[in-house]
């Protein structure tokens, strides 16, 4: 992995100290994850220089913004960033162009012209630029602000719980925008969130905080299937899987998506033959037979490996992990039924997935 961003600072907050070291991939999103106050906004405001801490080093692909051995602490306005907040923060005295105009003003870089109307096009803003900012939906507002701090022209973009403040129809309807950034750009961008679905929609790399502590770092596949520390509890455990679309079924209207080991069934969403998808399968949507299932209406079922087997929440039920080849998969069981089927690490065990939600 080629580092984009190196990040070591300590910080004290009220309750604990931030005390991080991490080297961060050079392109995609790595989201910052945990509970609210977990430390994840006071590293997006340290990288950003709103924040300054103690025996720090902030490097973003390889120049020095902030070193505290060398004496080295570059101020906001002299970092390549833009920064989406919660609140998109437009001028209302001016329409979607001008806060545009404002961000593209902000850097001298050639091309930045060419680089605002890429932007707006990428965003699909074009039919709001002569809008005002108070006749703007959350979701076009949160779109105008992403396109603002991109006409910056920044080597890295912050967003801060960019859907924090929008209701659950408008954060539908900005995530597909915020998945186009995240195919089109090569941009390394830092995303905060406490939403596992943000976190598994939108995450090439994940690291997850906990009271100001890093607990689990690494590619969101591996970290969302680990169960010795999960990333993600309760009824949002569960794993990611990557395929392609292979099958399109006119008569039963379901999509076929081929991954590693085998293919998913699910609802056809139209899309067209070959396009690469992200599945999200849950913990509690997975089962676990030690026999082929037959006679069953679960259509998804592989013969996989348990893997690994840890305690769940609940006294009462277990986490199993299974590899089914390359891909690895989360099943929540009870522990009667763990004893009654006889697994154990090693084991050979069919998985019956009920339920398997496309995310892009």
């Amino acid at each position: 992995m080629t580092d984009a961003l190196t990040v070591r600072l300590a910080l004290p907050r009220a309750d604990f100290i931030l005390d991080v070291d991490l080297r961060l991939p050079a392109s995609g999103i790595t989201v910052l994850f945990g509970r609210s106050g977990s430390g994840k906004t006071s590293i997006l405001r340290s990288v950003a220089g709103l924040e300054k801490g103690s025996a720090a080093r902030i490097v973003v692909g390889g120049e020095v913004w902030q070193d505290d051995a060398m004496g080295v602490f570059l101020p906001t306005h002299r970092r390549a960033l833009g920064y989406v907040f919660q609140e998109a923060s437009l001028f209302a005295h001016l329409d979607v162009q001008g806060n545009l105009d404002y961000g593209r003003r902000r850097t001298r870089a050639p091309g930045a012209q060419q680089r605002l109307g890429e932007v707006v096009e990428l965003l699909g803003i074009g039919h709001l630029l002569g809008r005002k900012a108070g006749q703007l939906s959350g979701g076009e507002r949160q779109r105008v602000a992403i396109a603002r701090a991109l006409a910056t022209m920044p080597r890295l973009l912050l967003l801060d719980e960019p859907l924090a403040a929008l209701d659950a129809a408008r954060r539908q309807d900005i995530l597909p925008w915020l998945e186009k950034l995240h195919a089109e750009l090569k941009l390394p961008m830092l995303y905060v969130t406490h939403s596992a679905d943000e976190l598994a929609r939108l995450a090439d790399h994940v690291v997850v905080l906990e009271q100001g502590r890093v607990k689990a770092a690494g590619p969101v596949d591996a970290v969302l299937a680990a169960i010795d520390a999960p990333a993600v509890v309760g009824d949002e455990a569960g794993a990611l899987v990557h395929g392609v679309i292979a099958e399109r079924s006119e008569q039963w209207h379901l999509a076929r998506v081929d991954f590693d080991h085998g293919s998913f069934w699910l609802r056809d969403g139209g899309l067209a033959l070959g396009t690469p998808v992200r599945l999200r399968v849950l913990a509690r949507d997975v089962s676990l037979a030690n026999r082929e299932p037959l006679g069953t209406s679960i259509q998804n079922h592989f013969a996989c490996v348990v893997e690994s087997i840890a305690a769940d929440t609940h006294p009462s039920q277990v986490l199993v992990r299974v590899s089914c080849g390359r891909t690895a998969l989360v099943g929540r069981i009870t522990r009667r039924a763990l004893a009654e089927l006889g697994l154990e690490a090693g084991s050979p065990a069919w998985v019956q997935v009920k339920s398997v939600a496309l995310l892009s």
